[in-house]
């Protein structure tokens, strides 16, 4: 019998194209139906330089299935290089081509002499979600772009973290990143988002080190380029947001990269006096409103999930529900990502679901016993669900549909504020 799955949180990989968008002048080149790329761009703030509307397309038909597409991908390559001014270009196949057999990674070798790049991913929607479509992107940048060198720049480090778009605070979160890195004395590189384009994915391979921020999405990708350019990595399990997390892994960076203990305490002091200044002054705000919501559960990625999870429990010292983990997350990083859900403050554990369909979360959200207003934090689709429990809820995750970001963050100290300012701006605003 067919299963039908509510509200699902993610889209096929050929929503890569995302990914893809997030690097500054490099374009999609999509072997797909007509409709794809508007169907899968429907998050706000993905206009841009090349926006989903122009992305170059194949378009493929009932005819191409017969006889095949390569030939419409051919043209379609090369006329997207001479028409549109990219410094990259990625070929992403649909379903449909991989179905009937295009060999489209033939095709784009034809192309390796080309003036700019290109480079081909499968992303058909069968083999995985935009997760898994992320990944394969890094991975043909790394495959079939970058080369081995013998080149390392002192203090260089890649820093890899959640899915652009998908996740709608991509931007600030990598800005805040480098910024701490950097105050290590460090030198942060990323490749997504404003001028961070062609040069700084040329230097990946010059890094001392590859820093994932990620529960699971980009390890593969970093193992690759370990093996491939002897580029060693430390992997942070989860967004640090608030002093607690931040601090932990300021201190892990420092020690992975050899920075002066001393120096990292300093950087350490600095953003903690500020940050519990700040929480000092709303102590009363924060006691006369711990009866409001006694305890939270968050809906979102394991990213988010995890992160918010660890801030919720240690910096503001609230109970965990149940938490639940919409990615999709293969099986075989769970029990890791479930360990991390115990490695919380005052001996607290908070249990985990990994579930994609939204009916069956929210039927847990209705018969848990929250001891009073549940606190939700999810995607829009947990609004209704609070709603009808009298709870608060804040949008944080895929599908977010009640704020526009342009470069916010949760990441770091500020974030933790910042975090902390719309939690509660909902939370006081039940009683006016």
């Amino acid at each position: 019998m067919a299963k039908l799955l509510d509200k699902q949180r993610y889209k096929c990989a050929l929503g890569a194209m995302q990914t893809v968008q997030a690097i500054d002048r490099a374009l999609p080149i999509l072997h797909s139906g007509p409709g794809c790329a508007q169907k899968l761009s429907e998050s706000t703030g993905s206009s841009g330089y090349f926006s989903p509307n122009i992305f170059p397309c194949t378009s493929i038909n009932e005819k191409d299935v017969v006889f095949g597409g390569v030939k419409k991908l051919d043209s379609t390559i090369g006329n997207a290089l001479k028409v549109i001014d990219a410094d990259l270009y990625v070929v992403l196949t649909g379903c449909i081509p991989e179905i009937v057999g295009d060999d489209s990674g033939e095709v784009v070798s034809r192309y390796e002499d080309a003036e700019k790049p290109v480079v081909y991913a499968p992303t058909a929607g069968f083999k995985g979600n935009n997760y898994k479509g992320h990944e394969q992107v890094i991975d043909a940048i790394v495959d079939q772009y970058l080369k081995k060198t013998d080149k390392k720049q002192k203090g260089l480090v890649n820093i890899w973290a959640d899915v652009p778009y998908q996740d709608l605070f991509w931007l600030g979160n990598l800005r805040q990143l480098e910024k701490l890195i950097a105050e290590l004395g460090l030198t942060p590189n990323t490749i997504f988002g404003y001028k961070r384009g062609i040069e700084n994915i040329n230097k990946i391979p010059e890094a001392e080190f590859n820093l994932l921020v990620s529960p699971w999405v980009g390890l593969s990708n970093v193992k690759k380029m370990e093996k491939k350019f002897g580029t060693p990595y430390l992997h942070y399990p989860n967004l640090p947001i608030g002093a607690t997390e931040t601090s932990k892994f300021l201190r892990e960076v420092g020690k992975f990269a050899g920075v002066a203990e001393e120096k990292v305490e300093a950087v350490i002091k600095e953003h903690e006096d500020y940050y519990y200044y700040l929480i000092s002054r709303y102590a009363d705000l924060f006691l006369e409103n711990r009866v409001i919501n006694k305890q939270f559960t968050v809906v979102a990625d394991a990213q988010y999930s995890l992160a918010v999870t660890k801030f919720l429990v240690n910096d503001l010292g609230l109970i965990p529900a149940k938490q639940f983990v919409v990615d999709d997350t293969p099986k075989n990083h769970r029990d890791r990502i479930t360990e991390e859900f115990k490695k919380l403050n005052f001996g607290i554990e908070a249990e985990v679901s990994f579930e994609t369909d939204g009916y069956k979360i929210h039927e847990e959200i209705k018969t848990h016993d929250y001891h009073g207003y549940p606190l939700l934090l999810g995607g829009y689709y947990e609004k209704e669900v609070t709603e009808n429990l009298k709870g608060n809820f804040l949008n944080i995750s895929w599908p977010v549909q009640d704020k526009v970001v342009f470069d916010s963050f949760y990441a770091g100290y500020e974030g933790g504020i910042r975090l902390i300012e719309d939690i509660y701006t909902i939370a006081v605003s039940r009683f006016n």
